[in-house]
């Protein structure tokens, strides 16, 4: 699974990132809702920003069909998949 960014839009602390994401060679356009979750300074005295970003997508637009039945009903896997990311910058000097 690869993400490569396009862009990125928003103000404040709420953004959305745009790109397109490949899995097993499907690429789709994907937009990841980003939240700036702040700045620190670390222990080595390096200032990191932190973000987090998530976007719901459905595995079987990437060709992604596998699936079994449950004796009790239902299937064992979903077809909607949550993708999650935490990500700290650091400033260069």
């Amino acid at each position: 699974m690869t993400f490569r960014a396009m862009g990125i839009r928003g103000d404040g602390e709420d953004y959305v990132l745009t790109g397109d994401l490949t899995i097993r060679g499907v690429t789709k356009p994907v937009d990841l809702e980003v939240e700036f979750t702040g700045v620190a300074v670390d222990p080595f005295g390096a200032t990191r920003a932190g973000f987090s970003a998530e976007a719901d997508i459905s595995r079987k637009e990437f060709g992604l069909t596998w699936n079994a039945a449950l004796e009790a009903g239902g299937l064992l896997v979903s077809d909607k998949v949550k993708i999650s990311v935490e990500a700290a910058m650091v400033k260069q000097a």
